[in-house]
C-alpha cells in the first residue's frame, strides 16, 4: 500500500510543465555544452566509442543522483557535468594518458566526498547572505535573458514566433507558456528546415573501463585544478540557485557527497566530474515549472529521467540535441528562466543597506570575466562579500 501511495503522489504532483521544465533543462544542458565535453574527451586521447561511454557514464550519474535527490529531498535538484571542468580539461589533457587522466578525475572526486562529508562547504554558503546569492544567480542568468532577443538579429522568424507564443502562452495559460514556445520553436524549426532529426540514427552506449593510473604531477596539474573549478564555478552557484529559489531547506553536503561518491564510481568509465546545476537547474526551480514550489521536485525527477535517455543512448542523443539551430536553444533558455530572473532581481533589490554589495556581485556576475581558471560567478561572490563586509564593519 505504501508504494502505491508513494507512486500516486508522484503522478498527481507531476504535470507538463514539471517535465517540459525536466526536458528543456537537459535540451540546453547538452546543446550548449557537449562539444566541450566531446573536445575534452578527443583532448585525453579518447575514440568515439570511448567519447560514448563518457557521454554515457555522465549522463547516467545525473539521471541517477537527481532522481534520488529531487525525491528525497522533495526538491528540485539537478546535476550535471562541469562545464568549467570540461573546459578545463580540453586544455590541459593534452600529452597525458587517458589512464593518467581517470586518476586525476578519481582523484578530484575524491575531494569532493571528503568535503562534502566534513560540512565544510555547508559552513561557508551560510555566510553568504540572501540578497548576495541572488544577485549572483542574476547576474549569471542574465546573459541568457538578453540571448533571447539578441537571437532575434539571427534567426527573426524562429526567435520571433517564440516570443508572440510566450506572450500568448503568458497572456491565457501562464503554466504552460514555455511548452508552447518548444512547440512553436520546433514547428517552426521544421517548416523551415533548420534540423533534420532523421539523419541522427539511434546506437546504444557500451560502458568502457579504464584502470586509473596515479602520477603525483598529473594529479596536482589537473586533478587539484579540476577540483578547485567545480567548487568555485558550479557547487556555489549552485547552491545559490537553490536558495535563491527558497530551497534553503535543502542540506548542501549530503549533496556534495552524493555526487562526489556516484563521481567516483563513474571516473573508470569516463564520469569526470559531477555537480550541482545552476543555470539548467535554475529551469526547474522557478515558477515555470510549477506555481506551486513544493512540487517542483517532479522537474527534478523528469531532468533526471531525460539524464537517463541520454546515457543510455550515449552520443546518439547529443548529436540529435545539437542538431537544433542556436537560436531555438537560447530564445528558450532565456525564456524559460525569465521568471527566475525576475524574482533574484527583486530578492536582490530588496537589500537597500547593501546595495553596493549587490550590484557589485550582479555586475562582475554578468560580466563573464575570469581569473585564473574561475569564472565569473566565483568572483562576483568575492567582490560583493568584500564589499559587503567592509561597509558593514564600517556601520559598526
Amino acid at each position: 500500500m505504501e508504494k502505491v501511495y508513494i507512486l500516486r503522489s508522484l503522478l498527481s504532483d507531476t504535470s507538463l510543465s514539471t517535465i517540459s521544465a525536466g526536458f528543456i533543462a537537459v535540451l540546453v544542458a547538452v546543446t550548449s555544452s557537449a562539444a566541450i565535453v566531446f573536445e575534452a574527451a578527443r583532448t585525453a586521447g579518447a575514440d568515439e566509442a570511448m567519447i560514448a561511454s563518457w557521454i554515457g557514464a555522465l549522463g547516467l550519474g545525473m539521471g541517477l543522483s537527481g532522481i534520488i535527490f529531487s525525491w528525497y529531498y522533495r526538491a528540485p535538484i539537478v546535476t550535471a557535468w562541469s562545464t568549467p571542468g570540461a573546459a578545463l580539461l580540453a586544455t590541459s589533457l593534452s600529452g597525458i594518458p587517458i589512464a593518467e587522466a581517470i586518476g586525476a578525475f578519481f582523484f578530484s572526486a575524491m575531494l569532493t566526498l571528503l568535503v562534502g562529508l566534513s560540512g565544510a562547504f555547508e559552513r561557508v554558503a551560510r555566510l553568504v547572505p540572501g540578497p548576495i546569492a541572488g544577485a549572483m544567480l542574476a547576474g549569471i542568468l542574465l546573459q541568457f535573458g538578453l540571448a533571447t532577443f539578441t537571437s532575434l538579429q539571427s534567426q527573426p522568424v524562429l526567435v520571433g514566433a517564440m516570443l508572440l507564443a510566450y506572450f500568448i502562452g503568458r497572456r491565457w495559460i501562464p503554466r504552460y507558456a514555455i511548452i508552447l514556445v518548444l512547440a512553436c520553436g520546433v514547428a517552426v524549426c521544421w517548416k523551415l528546415q533548420l534540423f533534420a532529426p532523421d539523419q541522427i540514427h539511434w546506437q546504444a552506449a557500451k560502458p568502457i573501463w579504464v584502470t586509473p593510473e596515479f602520477k603525483l604531477s598529473t594529479l596536482i596539474s589537473v586533478g587539484i585544478p579540476l577540483f578547485i573549478v567545480t567548487m568555485t564555478s558550479q557547487y556555489l552557484p549552485g547552491a545559490a540557485t537553490l536558495a535563491a529559489s527558497g530551497y534553503q531547506r535543502v542540506p548542501v553536503s549530503p549533496l556534495i557527497s552524493g555526487t562526489g561518491l556516484t563521481n567516483l564510481l563513474l571516473t573508470p568509465f569516463g564520469g569526470f566530474t559531477l555537480t550541482l546545476a545552476s543555470i539548467t537547474g535554475a529551469i526547474c526551480t522557478g515558477p515555470e515549472a510549477h506555481p506551486n514550489p513544493d512540487k517542483r521536485y517532479t522537474a527534478g525527477i523528469a531532468a533526471g529521467f531525460f539524464y537517463l535517455l541520454v546515457g543510455l543512448s550515449g552520443a546518439t542523443v547529443v548529436a540529435l540535441f545539437s542538431n537544433f539551430p542556436k537560436a531555438l536553444i537560447a530564445g528558450l533558455a532565456g525564456l524559460a528562466l525569465l521568471g527566475t530572473l525576475g524574482n533574484c532581481l527583486a530578492s536582490a533589490t530588496t537589500d537597500t543597506e547593501n546595495r553596493e554589495a549587490v550590484l557589485i556581485t550582479f555586475l562582475v556576475s554578468a560580466s563573464g570575466i575570469s581569473f585564473l581558471g574561475i569564472g565569473a560567478a566565483f568572483w562576483g561572490l568575492v567582490g560583493g562579500l568584500g564589499c559587503y563586509w567592509f561597509f558593514k564593519q564600517d556601520n559598526k
